[in-house]
């Protein structure tokens, strides 16, 4: 008789035990989509990126002022400021009336907020709460590309005020170019012979969209501490500049009907509703940045969680598939392998192999090399590497200042790890990195089915 969870558990197994590189076309195209559909999901309802868009939202309210001041003085000088007011209403298109009545005020405050009469105190504040601003978006897509290291001082300064003072011109000038073109003679004699006419408005509908999206992309390739491929950013903005149309319209729809929350929160209601759709348009901008990420790096698609947790054995099994690569590609004389084309082979999260190399990196077996991307090479000759110390080093590791032995065994416990070191030493003696790589799967194999399962 068959269990009531057996179809479930079949599921379980296709989706995140079943190594899809072996699969027909179509069946892994299937089983990806609802991977990607999958991990969007949990990192929605786990928080993850709520809470990165709750953040946001507070650090907003503090710095959108100033840093549309610092974009009205730059534009100011290209003679296209006016059109920044147009760019603000349109962010807050789904608040309706409250919308125009916000940016008539953040537009007063900004005019108030003359950059030329701050004094050289108010203008290093001034700059300071602009960068802070980015500093945190940069934060919050660290997190979603999983990087730990954010830029330094000099790099994050320089790039920032880049941004500040190029990107507003770059966009104004781009919108103003579409303007002039829909605008010109040309064109409109164009538009009078049909079907022309009909696919230039198609067209002008689709521009702004197509805009939007551009200005998701250079943000998703832009703020993140890591190379982001163009591809994967133009889709995860497609995505996010769709969201944002849709998920306006839903709002201004909701918006049409607030009349009871204005009744209920007063002269309060605008400003909380104001909260609510910074929060949601964080939230889109983040799912965007997640879909590039795992579009970039679908070996994390194939975890059920966020950060895969490697048992003791998986932990011992992974350092030595790392070593073996890393030392087969040494002798054949090819390419060091890097962090990101070693997860995409291994199939596992590049947080895990980062950190199983930077292991590696303190134990001593291996190096990094000086080029870019960093690649990895065997610390010294491989012959002269056993595979029983590195093991000892990774089982060891972290288990105390001065490595195993920080809680005393029991006599009873004391014999069986005895009988298991001399098992093992018995079992690995003699062998080195180099027998590791010489008795190597070629083309490399998944970790195991038993890794799959535990994720």
């Amino acid at each position: 008789m068959s269990s009531p969870n057996q179809p479930i558990n079949r599921i379980q197994r296709l989706l995140w035990s079943t190594d899809v590189r072996t699969l027909p076309v179509w069946r892994r195209t299937i089983i990806q989509l609802i991977r990607f559909f999958f991990a969007i999901v949990r990192d929605l309802t786990q928080g993850y990126l709520n809470l990165q868009a709750m953040s946001l939202v507070y650090t907003t309210l503090l710095s959108i002022v100033p840093l549309l001041a610092v974009s009205f003085s730059v534009l100011k000088g290209f003679g296209i400021h006016n059109q920044l007011e147009p760019l603000l209403l349109n962010a807050l298109e789904p608040l309706g009336e409250n919308g125009v009545e916000i940016t008539q005020k953040i537009i007063e405050f900004v005019d108030n907020m003359r950059v030329g009469v701050l004094g050289s105190v108010g203008l290093v504040m001034l700059l300071y709460t602009v960068i802070s601003l980015i500093q945190k978006i940069e934060e919050a897509f660290n997190y979603t590309w999983h990087v730990s290291r954010a830029r330094s001082f000099a790099n994050r300064f320089s790039q920032y005020l880049s941004v500040l003072m190029v990107g507003p011109v770059l966009f104004f000038t781009a919108v103003g170019l579409t303007a002039s073109v829909s605008s010109s003679a040309y064109v409109q004699t164009v538009m009078a012979i049909e079907p022309m006419g009909t696919v230039v408005e198609l067209i002008g509908r689709l521009v702004p969209y197509l805009m939007l999206a551009a200005a998701f992309a250079f943000v998703y390739v832009f703020v993140p501490n890591t190379r982001v491929r163009l591809r994967s950013a133009m889709i995860g903005a497609l995505v996010a500049a769709a969201l944002w149309q849709v998920v306006g319209w839903a709002f201004a729809t909701f918006m049409a009907g607030s009349t009871r929350y204005t009744a209920i929160y007063s002269g309060l209601a605008i400003v909380i509703l104001f909260m609510i759709w910074i929060y949601i348009a964080w939230l889109i901008l983040l799912v965007g940045a997640s879909i590039a990420f795992y579009h970039q790096h679908p070996e994390y698609l194939a975890t059920r969680s966020r950060e895969l947790r490697l048992s003791n054995r998986l932990r011992e099994r992974l350092a030595l598939r790392v070593v073996a690569q890393v030392t087969n590609n040494y002798y054949i004389g090819v390419a060091p392998w890097s962090n990101d084309r070693l997860a995409q082979t291994l199939d596992l999260p590049r947080s895990n192999t980062q950190r199983m190399l930077d292991l590696l990196v303190t134990g001593g077996y291996l190096v990094r090399t000086a080029q870019e991307p960093t690649g990895y090479v065997p610390a010294r000759d491989p012959q002269g590497i056993g595979i029983k110390p590195l093991l000892d080093f990774v089982r060891c590791f972290q288990d105390g200042s001065n490595g195993c032995g920080e809680l005393p065994p029991d006599p009873i416990a004391a014999g069986i790890e005895e009988r298991i070191e001399r098992a093992m030493d018995q079992a690995l003696k003699g062998l080195t990195l180099k027998d590791l790589a010489e008795g190597m799967s070629n083309p490399p194999l998944p970790v195991t089915e038993e890794a799959k399962e535990s994720r």
